[in-house]
């Protein structure tokens, strides 16, 4: 009789081990993939903001303003009666 109490007392204590393995295993994971997540709503929440601010470009790009200001800048455009200046410094 004291065998098979020991047999059980053996098996029982693994399987505790066992068990407590899988937990702790698990929490591991859990906290693994929590910081993941995290890491990826960060990244997520960079590319929104970019996003806003490229519709934010695009929007101001159709503006008569706008293109008024790159006509002027880049092509060195003047409005009639305006006196173009040049500047020498570049």
């Amino acid at each position: 009789m004291k065998k098979k109490f020991r047999v059980k007392n053996v098996v029982l204590v693994f399987a505790v081990v066992y068990v407590c393995y899988i937990l702790i295993h698990q929490q591991a994971t859990m906290v693994r993939q929590k910081k993941e997540l995290q890491k990826y709503n960060v990244e997520l929440q960079k590319k929104k903001d970019e996003k806003e601010i490229l519709q934010d470009e695009v929007e101001l790009s159709k503006t008569d303003k706008y293109i008024e200001k790159l006509a002027r800048e880049i092509l060195g455009l003047v409005k009639e009666g305006e006196t173009p200046v040049i500047d020498n410094k570049n």
